[in-house]
């Protein structure tokens, strides 16, 4: 990282740790093959890759009621 220069701009820098540990528990049943939170059917969209970019500008402009835009290889 060039120090110097973040600090010439005036740029802060704060660190921490996350508290992965304390959460494990709760979240590791939610990551199974079921979808208790629904996360499956939330998507908007469901696009090939090539997409992309079409795709980020209807989301960024929320056209066609994208909220979620999920990316899928072509088969």
């Amino acid at each position: 990282m060039p120090l110097l220069t973040l600090f010439d701009k005036q740029v802060q820098l704060r660190m921490g740790q996350a508290n992965v540990r304390r959460w494990v528990d709760d979240i590791f049943p939610l990551l199974g093959d079921e979808d208790p939170l629904g996360l499956d059917s939330f998507a908007t969209h469901r696009l090939p890759l090539d997409e992309a970019p079409d795709a980020y500008r209807m989301f960024q402009r929320k056209q066609n009621g994208a909220v979620k835009v999920v990316f899928q290889p072509r088969t």
